[in-house]
């Protein structure tokens, strides 16, 4: 009988071609790209509501005041529409209560939430923000402000914090840990970091530039935004002219206290 001899290189290459073959065409085993998907991040399921508590940070009397307003505000997904884009978008509208709910909610107005295959972008206000991006992973940035116009607050807000918003760097931090809030402890969450910059804060030179950006959201699997922090104001002194120093901008911290 005769044999046949194979050079062992040849044999090896064959038995990993065979072991790549069953691992990689397996039709049972789903394949997975990234660690979480967008759909699991971003819930638009109409009907699908989030609660959150809001402060609002303020500065009313022409900015020599500092003030927190308080209440609630809830985001109910409606039906889908298509974008000027071509696109498949939810729109998202908005309701605004006492923080007990004790009065009637009341409309605050809407925004959109577009996802593609490897990003969702929430319209705002006419501002595009680019949310989250692919792959979803610690150490993973991206330019979340990228669509943005120059100066995209102004002229509701005559400042210079928003000179270089295109600029800034969002990032994925942490993809599987949980969050704590004020007694409050959430799962699952994935924090992009999009901005913490800051000046003579606090405010201890009083004849001196101030600036505050501080900006960040967590999402909870499964659930959505649980938690947002967007900070942006400038301290003037204002030493030559009359009123005295004052600050111009918004702050907004927002938690998730219910959803279904």
């Amino acid at each position: 009988m005769k044999r046949w001899h194979f050079p062992g290189w040849l044999l090896c290459a064959a038995l990993l071609l065979t072991s790549v073959s069953f691992w990689g065409c397996n039709p049972s085993e789903k394949q997975t790209p990234y660690p979480f998907s967008l759909e699991e991040l971003i819930v638009l399921t109409p009907g699908k509501y989030i609660t959150y508590r809001t402060d609002s940070l303020v500065f009313p009397q022409f900015g020599r005041q500092i003030a927190t307003r308080s209440y609630l505000i809830k985001h109910v997904v409606d039906s889908p529409f298509i974008d000027n884009l071509g696109r498949t978008a939810y729109r998202i509208n908005r309701f605004i209560n006492d923080t007990m709910a004790q009065g009637s909610w009341q409309p605050a107005g809407s925004f959109s939430v577009t996802r593609t295959t490897d990003r969702t972008e929430w319209a705002e206000d006419n501002r595009r923000f680019v949310k989250l991006q692919q792959p979803l992973v610690p150490g993973y940035s991206w330019k979340g402000n990228r669509y943005l116009p120059d100066q995209p607050f102004e002229p509701l807000y005559n400042f210079s914090n928003d000179d270089n918003m295109q600029n800034w760097n969002y990032q994925c931090t942490t993809n599987s840990g949980s969050f704590t809030f004020r007694n409050k402890t959430y799962q699952q969450v994935i924090t992009i970091e999009q901005a913490d910059e800051q000046f003579n804060v606090p405010v201890v030179q009083t004849t001196a530039y101030a600036f505050r950006n501080r900006a960040v959201d967590r999402f909870s699997r499964g659930i959505g935004l649980v938690y947002r922090e967007f900070e942006c104001w400038e301290y003037q002194p204002n030493t030559g002219g009359s009123g005295g120093p004052y600050r111009v901008g918004f702050g907004i911290k927002q938690w998730m206290v219910d959803h279904n």
